[in-house]
């Protein structure tokens, strides 16, 4: 540990926002930096993930997991380094991914980490995105449910987010034809001409159903369904017979919008039924126990080589972690967002 540590910053919920959150809806506080009991480590943030789940741990109420309540420490993945054990299975100087949350220290007896980065890591931010929670539920959506075939159609929306620009590269390497949706011409060129998808529909322009069915000219086999709205009403007419869809997020409705208005169910429901849809939800938490080393051991190497392209969104210091909350939900991220706390 640093010979000048001796404070704790960390973020803490304000209150559950009703609606979009705002920078405002954590504070930021110091606090002693906590002394690791027997069997325990001291983790030093070295960086934090920001993700889409968060607005859903933030609630009023229980999700899919505990809400966050006003005056915790928001929780949070994280690459971090071991400064003080007294665990067996940990040396100081070790790299971990854990979920040591929005802060700078954090006291683990294990339970929350996840893995231990090997000595030759090139690059610990990516076991909080290619190498982590998004690129982990990437795979597991297209091998475990999507299933492909070459020459299928597949899409993806938030196309070059941190799930999406690898989904979409895998689903290329598996033979299929690879449609992005996007926010921005900006984005679109970058998933056309660096992620070698087949085309992308900028979500922000007129007639969005039009230019997607013009892009999907044999329909839609799969599609990876992270953010509902107007993106899902655009995409559920042109699912094919026997068509796939994994549903691992839906980040335009996480703050009550779009929730009222017409009733879509029974059109959702008749779609599903007569072209006989596989739609199925997962939480990627769920699945580490069984699937994480074989996703370790099939996508470290093409990653870490570049066969697999990423893109970063780094955002600068803990303190700047709640507007950059607030920008990865309004769509303002490129890439995956990583904070830099230390």
């Amino acid at each position: 540990m640093p010979q000048s540590a001796t404070a704790n910053r960390h973020l803490v919920l304000v209150a559950s926002p009703k609606g979009e959150p705002t920078a405002d809806t954590f504070r930021l506080e110091s606090v002693p930096v906590p002394t690791p009991g027997p069997g325990q480590v001291l983790l030093r943030t070295l960086w934090l993930s920001l993700d889409p789940y968060m607005r859903v741990r933030i609630a009023e109420t229980d999700g899919y997991m505990p809400a966050v309540k006003p005056g915790e420490v928001m929780v949070g993945g994280t690459v971090s380094e071991v400064v003080a054990s007294n665990h067996d299975g940990y040396q100081v100087g070790d790299l971990v991914q854990s979920y040591s949350g929005w802060q700078d220290y954090a006291v683990s007896g294990g339970e929350d980490i996840i893995v231990k980065l090997p000595k030759a890591a090139k690059q610990p931010s990516l076991y909080l995105g290619s190498l982590g929670m998004p690129g982990f539920t990437a795979w597991y959506a297209l091998s475990q449910i999507g299933k492909p075939k070459a020459g299928e159609t597949f899409v993806v929306a938030a196309a070059t987010g941190a799930v999406g620009q690898i989904i979409g590269q895998l689903a290329k390497r598996a033979g299929c034809h690879v449609v992005g949706i996007a926010g921005g011409a900006d984005k679109c060129s970058y998933a056309v001409k660096e992620l070698g998808f087949d085309a992308c529909v900028d979500h922000r322009g007129a007639d969005l159903p039009a230019r997607l069915k013009a892009a999907c000219s044999s329909g839609i086999d799969i599609y990876m369904e992270n953010v509902g709205g107007p993106v899902f009403d655009a995409v559920l007419p042109l699912m094919n017979m026997n068509s796939r869809m994994p549903v691992c997020g839906l980040i335009a409705h996480y703050s009550g919008a779009g929730l009222g208005g017409a009733d879509r169910l029974p059109g959702f429901l008749t779609e599903a039924l007569f072209k006989r849809m596989k739609i199925e939800g997962f939480i990627i938490f769920d699945q580490y126990p069984a699937h994480y080393g074989s996703f370790l051991a099939e996508m470290t190497a093409p990653i870490e080589a570049g066969a697999v392209k990423i893109r970063e969104h780094v955002v600068g210091g803990l303190e700047a972690a709640p507007q950059g909350f607030v920008e990865l939900l309004g769509g303002g991220n490129f890439g995956k967002v990583v904070v830099k706390v230390a």
